[in-house]
């Protein structure tokens, strides 16, 4: 077994780490004037930071109802215990690599003793709030029947599930709630100079700036970087194709900078000699199945001639059946034995 592995293993004893005595600890040995009798002393703290301290009924703050519960689940150590999965597992004696399956709060919570202040970066996919994804309420004593309970996959005590729906109340403040703790968590993990990256679309992007600005400081926020996520249309109820997602990047404490490399363009290529340079199809269903795609998975059929080109199980079309219908009605579908004259009748230039 590496050292890894050992020491998930030795450190996965008992609870998890107690987070607030930890705080507790660091006020001490920062200000070990405000330890009264064991307490902390606010009024001594207070003294010592001065003017640093808000008091004011109303100021700059971002906040939503539960939060302060929030705040508490991810302080509220877990009794849970990871069991070693040997038969599932590859070169169990000498991988370095750990692959963890549980409820990721309950998870977070038993990585806090082994893997503290030592992981250099976190990448998360968090549910975008789409109003189709579950979003399960968190208790105190989260564990694996939690966890199988609320996902849906066992039933207990008639609990009710479904999806956090923007007909609710509190449709945003269902996610803050879900992902605070987890935040809070995943930053105890951090190093100094770690990075956390988290994939986000337009319904919670805001939001999350916000609450990764409450968790990590906005001073720490490294850049929203955006990704085409595809490249063929999908219009909107608003006719609006929204083609990109967002990575939002915040550092632990100072990082020194990425390192960069050039762009690859050996796919690239310019046989007209455009003058805007060198391109590649921006194709983002190349390598999806059908079963990764199943509405985009159907035979086409020539409207002339009646032929019928069965899909690729391997591989599936670019738009979905409705879309690709009025493509061809449309006459931007042609049949690859069209001659290319035939397809380019209608053509329009500027003067």
């Amino acid at each position: 077994m590496d050292n890894s592995m050992e020491k998930l293993d030795r450190d996965n004893e008992g609870s998890s780490l107690n987070i607030v005595q930890d705080n507790i600890n660091q006020l001490k040995t920062l200000f070990p004037d405000i330890v009264s009798e064991g307490k902390i002393d606010f009024d001594a703290l207070r003294a010592i930071l001065g003017e640093t301290i808000e008091t004011a009924e109303e100021r700059y703050n971002f906040s939503w109802h539960g939060k302060s519960a929030a705040r508490h689940i991810a302080q509220t150590p877990s009794t849970g215990t990871l069991r070693p999965c040997k038969a599932e597992s590859k070169d169990w004696g000498t991988t370095q690599n750990l692959f963890i399956e549980g409820d990721n709060l309950e998870v977070l919570k038993l990585l806090q003793k082994s893997y503290h202040k030592q992981v250099k970066m976190i990448y998360i996919d968090p549910p975008y709030n789409t109003g189709k994804e579950f979003i399960y309420p968190d208790n105190y004593q989260d564990n694996l029947n939690t966890y199988l309970e609320y996902t849906g996959q066992k039933d207990s005590e008639g609990r009710k599930f479904g999806t956090n729906a923007e007909t609710s109340g509190r449709y945003h403040t269902n996610w803050l709630n879900m992902m605070y703790p987890r935040l809070k968590l995943a930053k105890n993990l951090l190093r100094d100079d770690g990075v956390i990256f988290i994939s986000i679309d337009d319904n919670e992007v805001a939001n999350l700036r916000k609450l990764c600005d409450d968790v990590f400081g906005e001073e720490h926020f490294v850049g929203q970087l955006i990704w085409k996520r595809r490249a063929s249309s999908a219009m909107a109820d608003n006719n609006v194709s929204t083609d990109h997602e967002y990575v939002i990047c915040y550092q632990k404490g100072k990082l020194d900078g990425f390192v960069g490399h050039d762009k690859d363009f050996k796919n690239y290529s310019n046989p007209d000699d455009d003058e805007r340079g060198a391109w590649v199809l921006g194709d983002l269903t190349v390598g999806m199945t059908a079963s990764m795609r199943p509405n985009q998975a159907y035979d086409l059929i020539d409207p002339k001639t009646g032929n019928i080109y069965p899909f690729n199980p391997n591989r599936v079309w670019a738009y979905i059946p409705e879309s690709m219908e009025k493509m061809i009605n449309e006459g931007r579908v042609f049949s690859l034995k069209t001659p290319l004259s035939d397809q380019c009748k209608n053509v329009f230039k500027t003067n």
